[in-house]
C-alpha cells in the first residue's frame, strides 16, 4: 500500500448505492481500470485537455482500480501532481466493473455522473456531447454504436453476432429497460445524479447501464454516436463470463429487483405504418398461399414458407422506403441495404418458425380452417417482428466510410 495522500480514496463501506451530495464541482467521471498501465497516463492526458477546455476546474477524474497485478493503481497516484483533478481508489476486497463504477460514485461530488473506459477504445473526444446533452435536459446520455456516426472497427462476424444476440436476448427478457437505448452493451454514458440518488443499486458483472436504466428515475435519454476502437495497448478482457453475468443482471432485474417507471410512450406511428406494410404483406402472402395450396397441390408447411418469404421480402422494401426511412437514409447504398435485408429475414424467419408451429397446431390438432389459422399465425408475430426490426435491423453499425 503507498503512503496516504489527499489523492487515495478509502474504499467505500456499506450498501452500493449513490446517495446525493451537495456539489462542488459539475462533473465527476470514473475510469475503472485493471491492469491498464499502459494506457492510463494517455487516457488521463486526453480526458484532462479535454474537460479544461470546456470546464476548467469544475471536474474530478476517479480511478477505481482493483488492484491489479501491473500497479495500475501506483501509476495512476504518479500522475496526480501534474493532473490535480485526478484521484484514485484501490479496492482491494471488491472485484467487477460495475461496482467498481458506483464506488465511484459513492465518493464523487458532481452533480453529472459518468463513466468511461481506461483502453482508449471510447474516443474521449465524444465526452463533451455526452456532457452538452446532460447539461441540457437528458438524465442519461449514451455513447452509442447504433446511432448515427457509430459503429465499430475491426468486429469480427462472431462478436458482432454475439453482441446482437445479447440484445436481442435482452429485448425479450427486459424489453422495458433494454428496448429504451440503441446499445445496452455501451459502457459509455454519462447520468445525472439526482435520477439516481438513493435508488438501491446491485451490480453484476460489467453492464452497469442495465442497473441504472433499470432502477433509477430516468426521464430523457439522449444517444450520441461513437465508433468503439481497436485496443491499442493491454489486452480484452472480454470473455465468456461476462455473457454469463449480462444473463444473470437481465434475469436478476426482470423476476427480483424493482424496475422504475420509465413513462416513454410507444412508438406507436411507427407501429401503425409497420402494421399498413404487414397487411400489404398479408395479401401478397395469401395470394402466394392460394396458388401454391390450392392450385398447385403444394404441401400445407411448404406453402407456408415459399408465401411467407415472398412476403417478408415485399414489406422490408415497404418498411426500408417508409417505416424506417429515418434510419435508412443513414445507411445509404447497396451493401448496407443487403445487410439490413437479411437481418430483417433472420428476424422475420424466427417468428415464421413460431408461425409455422401455430398454423400446423391450429389446422391439424384443431382442425381450423388453413386460412383462419394463418391470419392468427400472423397476428401473434407482428409484435415480435415490429420490436426487433425497430432495435435491430435499422441501426447503423458499421464505422461510416471516408
Amino acid at each position: 500500500m503507498v503512503a496516504a495522500t489527499s489523492n487515495l480514496i478509502e474504499t467505500p463501506t456499506g450498501p452500493l448505492q449513490v446517495a446525493p451530495t451537495a456539489a462542488t464541482c459539475t462533473f465527476s467521471l470514473i475510469i475503472p481500470t485493471y491492469n491498464e498501465r499502459r494506457n492510463i497516463a494517455a487516457i488521463v492526458d486526453q480526458l484532462t485537455r479535454l474537460l479544461e477546455g470546456a470546464i476548467p476546474g469544475a471536474y474530478e477524474l476517479i480511478v477505481v482500480d482493483d488492484d491489479s497485478p501491473d500497479r495500475t493503481w501506483e501509476a495512476a497516484l504518479a500522475l496526480c501532481n501534474e493532473y490535480p483533478p485526478l484521484r484514485v481508489m484501490r479496492r482491494t476486497a471488491e472485484r467487477g466493473l460495475s461496482s467498481a463504477v458506483i464506488r465511484g460514485w459513492q465518493v464523487a461530488q458532481g452533480e453529472i455522473l459518468g463513466v468511461i473506459d481506461a483502453d482508449l477504445q471510447h474516443p474521449p473526444e465524444v465526452l463533451l456531447e455526452l456532457l452538452a446533452a446532460v447539461q441540457a435536459d437528458a438524465d442519461l446520455a449514451v455513447a452509442s454504436r447504433h446511432v448515427e456516426g457509430g459503429g465499430v472497427s475491426e468486429w469480427s462476424f462472431i462478436r458482432r453476432f454475439l453482441s446482437r444476440g445479447a440484445q436481442t436476448l435482452g429485448l425479450l427478457i427486459l424489453p422495458k429497460v433494454v428496448g429504451r437505448v440503441s446499445d445496452p452493451m455501451s459502457g459509455y454514458f454519462l447520468v445525472r445524479r439526482g435520477a439516481i440518488a438513493s435508488a438501491p443499486l446491485y451490480p453484476k458483472g460489467y453492464k452497469i447501464l442495465l442497473e441504472v436504466i433499470g432502477r433509477g428515475q430516468i426521464g430523457l435519454i439522449a444517444e450520441v454516436g461513437y465508433v468503439f476502437q481497436e485496443r491499442l495497448e493491454g489486452e480484452s478482457k472480454v470473455t465468456w463470463r461476462q455473457y454469463v453475468d449480462y444473463l444473470h443482471h437481465l434475469l436478476s432485474l426482470r423476476f427480483k429487483g424493482r424496475i422504475a417507471p420509465t413513462g416513454k410512450p410507444a412508438p406507436l406511428g411507427r407501429f401503425l405504418r409497420f402494421g399498413l406494410v404487414g397487411f400489404s404483406g398479408l395479401f401478397v402472402d395469401y395470394a402466394v398461399f392460394f396458388l401454391l395450396f390450392s392450385q398447385l397441390g403444394v404441401g400445407l408447411t411448404t406453402s407456408n414458407v415459399l408465401s411467407a418469404e415472398t412476403a417478408i421480402f415485399n414489406n422490408f422494401l415497404w418498411n426500408d422506403a417508409w417505416t424506417f426511412a429515418d434510419f435508412s437514409q443513414q445507411q445509404k447504398g447497396w451493401r448496407a441495404r443487403l445487410k439490413r435485408f437479411l437481418k430483417f429475414n433472420l428476424i422475420c424467419l424466427a417468428g415464421l418458425v413460431l408461425n409455422t408451429l401455430i398454423v400446423n397446431l391450429l389446422f391439424n390438432v384443431f382442425g381450423l380452417n388453413a386460412y383462419l389459422a394463418k391470419f392468427i399465425a400472423i397476428g401473434a408475430v407482428t409484435l415480435w417482428n415490429f420490436w426487433l426490426n425497430l432495435k435491430l435491423s435499422w441501426r447503423v453499425t458499421d464505422t461510416p466510410e471516408t
